[in-house]
């Protein structure tokens, strides 16, 4: 069983959705970023989502577009991103972590070492928005043999006949975007949400949590309570662009998580 599982399991067991948060690693410095990732599982975060950064973030709108590009700037790579994830872990075992990002850093560093660092590290699960199924063989299906879950998005436009391909090698959890287009522009609605949890989960046992639109501790809960959970990334980003503090970056997101656990 992986973290991501057994998170899964307690919050279960606990009659609690989950609630996952999306920071860029490096920004807008390694160790502020770093600061910000240590103090999410006390402000009530299940899954932490670490962004690496990469120059062209297709899936993503400005906020985590210009987020990367500060961690770009400040130096901040795959390595560095992994050598986060193993500080982190030497004073957490639990919370998970899963990878977000693009397929560039993983291909440049080499599938097998990139597996095995990732394993090292603490790494739980990947995120690969621009790894099709069809190139499953890839990264996919290493990754899974390397126990690492591949998580997979799905999406309004996955239809009937395209979804069992979508489901087919995911595990950990299926991501469902909550809207058409990038990350950060329009906000998710639960009415619209919640036939398209229905329909994905009567297709698979796994989680669905929700992502992208969800901005305040309201959506949060709303978004929640039709999914197994939400998930909050430009919001959270958008504070840390402004400079606010690590302190009160991580009482905003107290009250995102507040919001998803009530639901």
């Amino acid at each position: 069983m992986s973290r991501i599982d057994a998170k899964f399991a307690a919050l279960r067991s606990e009659g609690k959705k989950a609630f996952v948060a999306y920071i860029m690693a490096g920004d807008p410095d390694e160790a502020a970023s770093f600061e910000v990732m240590k103090g999410l599982p006390a402000a009530g975060v299940d899954i932490i989502e670490l962004g690496v950064p990469f120059t062209d973030p297709m899936a993503d709108g400005p906020t985590i577009q210009l987020a990367g590009q500060r961690a770009l700037a400040a130096g901040m790579t795959l390595s560095k991103t992994l050598a986060m994830a193993t500080e982190f872990r030497k004073t957490d075992d639990t919370t998970p972590i899963v990878l977000m990002g693009y397929y560039n850093p993983i291909y440049s560093r080499g599938v097998e070492t990139f597996l095995k660092d990732a394993q090292a590290a603490g790494i739980d699960g990947l995120i690969v928005v621009d790894l099709p199924p069809e190139e499953d063989a890839e990264l996919c299906i290493p990754a899974q043999a390397a126990g690492l879950n591949f998580i997979r998005l799905a999406t309004p436009t996955t239809d009937d006949a395209r979804l069992p391909k979508v489901l087919q090698n995911t595990s950990g959890f299926v991501y469902y975007v909550s809207i058409t287009g990038i990350t950060g522009a329009a906000e998710a609605q639960a009415v619209d949400v919640a036939p398209e949890v229905a329909r994905i989960k009567s297709k698979t046992d796994l989680p669905v949590i929700v992502g992208f639109g969800i901005k305040t501790p309201a959506q949060s809960e709303a978004i929640a309570g039709v999914a197994d959970g939400a998930v909050v990334g430009s919001a959270i980003v958008d504070r840390i662009s402004k400079g606010e503090s690590a302190a009160d970056v991580l009482t905003f997101v107290k009250t995102l998580s507040d919001g998803a656990h009530r639901a």
